[in-house]
């Protein structure tokens, strides 16, 4: 298991190879893989990084994935792996830092969650989807959220961690509580608390959606780069004898 001295080569800046950087480092006790591909455990994040592009990465990557499930990588050029993986889908990705524009105070009361909340706060995502949360998501770091009637109608927290970095996330509002504000707030109290411990915040989010950009960026974010988001599948082997039988019907 790397130690964080092993380092993807032509990254001028940690952020480049946020997966790797996180899971050699502070999030090292939840890395599975070798040194040269990494993965969260499937019920914590479905993120993996590689050391290279190499067809040698690639196969240690493999073994990391059963046969048909899937792996997202972050990557600032495109990949093209070699099979048995293959691409499912592709995105474009900005990748933003906080730029230190004090954030507003707000007036709603926020509420620390815990393991306690995760099927409410599953809930929450399935209704907005914000991007993937499982069972041991909340374990990445700290999540914030907001009642109303004591239901769950918002939260944010953190996912990624390396070092001098944290990256917001899982950002959401039910859609019966938008224009409300409480996204704003929720992003503020954790870049805050990002801040305090003397780290920078940053966050991910799909270059295609201007609204959330635009609220980013009145929260204090600026585009540090354009990322390149894979998912990946490894193909599902045939039974022995199925491909046979199909060629000999054609």
């Amino acid at each position: 298991m790397p130690d964080g001295s092993i380092r993807p080569k032509g990254h001028a800046h940690p952020l480049d190879h946020v997966v790797w950087e996180a899971l050699a480092s502070r999030h090292r006790y939840l890395a599975e893989g070798d040194e040269r591909a990494l993965r969260y455990p499937a019920d914590v994040a479905p993120f993996a990084a590689t050391l290279d592009t190499s067809p040698e990465s690639f196969r240690s990557l493999q073994l990391l994935i059963p046969a048909g499930d899937r792996i997202a990588l972050f990557t600032v050029e495109e990949v093209s792996p070699p099979s048995p993986l293959s691409v499912v889908k592709r995105d474009l990705v900005d990748q933003m830092i906080f730029s230190n524009h004090p954030p507003s105070v707000g007036m709603t009361p926020v509420v620390r969650l815990n393991a306690s909340d995760v099927p409410e706060m599953q809930a929450l995502v399935d209704a907005t989807h914000p991007g993937p949360f499982n069972t041991r998501t909340i374990e990445l770091g700290a999540y914030f959220g907001i009642r109303h009637n004591g239901k769950l109608v918002a939260m944010a927290g953190e996912r990624m961690r390396l070092d001098g970095f944290a990256e917001v996330s899982g950002v959401c509002v039910h859609p019966s509580y938008r224009g409300l504000g409480w996204a704003a707030e929720l992003v503020n109290v954790i870049t805050g608390l990002i801040a305090f411990r003397g780290e920078t915040p940053f966050l991910h989010v799909f270059a295609s959606n201007r609204p959330a950009i635009e609220l980013y960026g009145k929260l204090g974010f600026i585009l540090r780069r354009r990322m390149h988001l894979a998912i990946l599948m490894r193909a599902v082997p045939e039974p022995y004898g199925f491909a046979e039988f199909k060629t000999s019907k054609d």
